[in-house]
């Protein structure tokens, strides 16, 4: 295996991918490896094409949950077919609204939310392809008069 995998880390990680299942069409593609104490060490789901790694937080090695930290660094950003439906069903389950779904000037249609677990996610379909310069002026213009 090559390049980039997110690892997401949990304080249940069983109750998260059943919510990325439900939510996200998530579904899991390698055994969960739990520790004696229940402690889930590994878990991997594929959402959209994409793997994702999930864990049981273990502080002791530095690995916290978002709701540990109270935060996260992280926002993951999830193309999918009809993105009305996705962050509808992710408020529907839980989920809190930090910008609500729009069309946006670099062509997605797209919002963000927290999931339960203290995950940001940015839900987005493709709407059209902007041209870089077009982009980028939208962009500046943004930020014009104040």
């Amino acid at each position: 295996m090559r390049g980039i995998m997110a690892y997401l880390q949990f304080t249940n990680s069983g109750e998260a991918i059943a919510w990325y299942e439900r939510v996200f069409g998530a579904k899991e593609v390698r055994a969960r490896l739990v520790a004696p104490d229940g402690t889930c060490m590994n878990a991997e789901i594929e959402i959209e094409g994409t793997r994702l790694m999930l864990a049981d937080e273990q502080p002791s090695v530095g690995s916290s949950s978002p709701s540990s930290l109270g935060g996260t660094s992280v926002v993951m950003n999830l193309h999918v077919a009809d993105a009305d439906a996705v962050f509808r069903r992710a408020l529907d389950a839980g989920a809190e609204q930090i910008f609500p779904l729009g069309d946006q000037f670099y062509g997605d249609r797209a919002g963000r939310v927290r999931d339960p677990f203290g995950h940001h996610w940015i839900i987005a379909t493709r709407v059209r392809d902007v041209p870089e310069d077009e982009m980028v002026a939208a962009f500046q213009k943004m930020f014009e008069g104040g």
